[in-house]
């Protein structure tokens, strides 16, 4: 796994400023005013920091900027990064300078002074998680980046930031790794690997499915040579109380199948099992941190393919439901895997909540962009939770309508439903096509993350590939809504 930045927390040290080499970070307050590290490192590059902060170029200065000044007098930095921070930015401002500096880190590391700023662990973690590259299939690898020292007052524990970045990290490797690498079978090991960190894995192989009756999920594997699976990862922090749910759509790749996609592109269907890879990075996460809270983790990993045994437009599936299926397209494929894991999981676990995760419809893209996730509940005190979090973590989600009146795009006159309900209102129609698999005491929300786990330009806090969205979100909503 790409191993995230060395961090460490330390009280301020201002005798260790001279002889600091790589770089130096200095949080300064747009008005101008010089914190004590600020004043050190003024004195001791001859007043550089006043003469800034009283030029013109500062006059225009905004909020979260980094001004670098390189080979500083008086220092054995190479630059001294000025951040220009309030004591109290909010949360994204943090995460957004952090960033900044993370894109800046170098080999020698960085030292930060951060002074009596507020919320230093969001500064520490958007620097982290910008300072991401994904070079496992290069033979030159990315120049590793040096350690981060943050230097304040009132500081947090390292892991708890740790934490965070090794789940979106996690992520991030397992939707960027191609298919080739990672196959249903790697998928399932790196999944099992997570058993270190106490959560109990279990694989089920295809004779336990087919016993199951996963009919629509097998079918969509059967072509290929790769075996499907259903992992089950439970995170058992909490009390005796039944857990919390999240469901993730693992298509290694997704070829459309028999219904073949254009050729343009297809080689992105390497994320289509970005929704298993939120949930694990999510997973992750709460181990590591050690969550309060009972979490189980379902990941459907299966190919879309072809081969002469391939399912067909036409054909009539089961459902482990009992339900059945019309098959009007086989690149709607995400709805029939989901669709099985999530009964299962309903089934066995009894889940307080469900949350279900996947890269499902290229129409939640036309409505929503890359900004937002489209997302759709049966509760709406659920979906409010839901909401807040990933609000208050800077992941942007809005939610979309369910309506009786989008279910007869799904009549079948041949099975009890079809795939697909046609192109308008995509996303909700396979929304209301997941609806049917959640028992009506189940609070449920629906996250179509097409949009949003994998962009082609880099985010505020992701280079371009793999974003990690969600992992961020569902760990505050375990947090705020879960924890004993």
């Amino acid at each position: 796994m790409t191993q995230p930045v060395s961090l460490r927390f330390t009280e301020t040290d201002l005798d260790a400023l001279p002889g600091q080499e790589g770089r130096l970070a200095v949080v300064v307050s747009p008005d101008g005013k010089l914190s004590a590290p600020a004043r050190r490192v003024n004195k001791l590059t001859k007043g550089a920091l006043v003469r800034l902060t009283g030029s013109a170029r500062w006059s225009k200065v905004k909020e979260g900027e980094v001004i670098t000044l390189a080979f500083p007098q008086g220092l054995a930095a190479e630059a001294l990064d000025v951040v220009v921070l309030s004591r109290k930015p909010e949360r994204a401002l943090l995460r957004r300078t952090g960033a900044a500096l993370g894109k800046l880190l170098g080999e020698e590391g960085m030292l930060v002074l951060t002074g009596n700023l507020k919320g230093a662990e969001d500064l520490a973690l958007g620097l982290k998680l910008r300072a991401y590259e994904y070079d496992a299939q290069k033979t030159t690898k990315a120049s590793p980046k040096g350690a981060v020292t943050i230097m304040g007052s009132d500081l947090p524990e390292a892991a708890a930031v740790d934490a965070l970045a090794e789940g979106v990290f996690f992520t991030r490797d397992l939707v960027n790794a191609p298919a080739n690498i990672l196959t249903t079978q790697s998928f399932a090991d790196q999944l099992e690997e997570l058993s270190a960190l106490g959560v109990e894995v279990e694989v089920l192989e295809e004779p336990d499915l087919e016993k199951l009756g996963m009919g629509a999920l097998l079918a969509v594997g059967k072509a290929s040579e790769m075996p499907s699976k259903v992992v089950v990862m439970q995170w058992k922090g909490g009390a005796d109380e039944a857990p919390l749910a999240l469901i993730g759509k693992g298509v290694v790749f997704d070829t459309g199948g028999i219904s073949i996609k254009p050729v343009g592109g297809m080689e992105d269907m390497t994320m289509d099992m970005g929704g298993a890879g939120t949930v694990a990075g999510t997973m992750k996460t709460l181990a590591l941190r050690g969550a309060k809270a009972n979490v189980v983790g379902l990941v459907g990993l299966v190919e879309n393919t072809l081969a002469g045994n391939a399912y067909r437009p036409g054909d009539a599936l089961t459902t482990m439901k009992g339900d059945t299926v019309e098959v009007i397209t086989t690149d709607a494929e995400g709805r029939l895997v989901l669709c099985d894991v999530m009964w299962y999981a309903q089934e066995r676990f009894k889940p307080a909540g469900m949350v279900d995760l996947a890269t499902l419809t290229g129409a939640v893209i036309i409505a929503l962009g890359h900004e937002m996730t489209g997302t759709w509940s049966n509760d709406d005190a659920f979906c409010g939770k839901f909401l807040k979090a990933a609000e208050a973590e800077g992941e942007g989600a809005w939610r979309m309508p369910l309506a009786a009146g989008y279910d007869a795009q799904l009549k079948s006159r041949i099975s009890d439903m079809k795939n697909v309900g046609g192109r308008p209102a995509g996303s909700i129609t396979a929304a209301q096509f997941l609806k049917r698999f959640v028992k009506d005491e189940t609070p449920w929300i629906h996250l179509d993350i097409a949009g949003t786990a994998m962009v082609k330009a880099g985010t505020d806090l992701a280079p371009g590939g793999a974003t990690g969205w969600g992992v961020l979100a569902l760990n505050r909503l375990v947090a705020d809504s879960f924890e004993v």
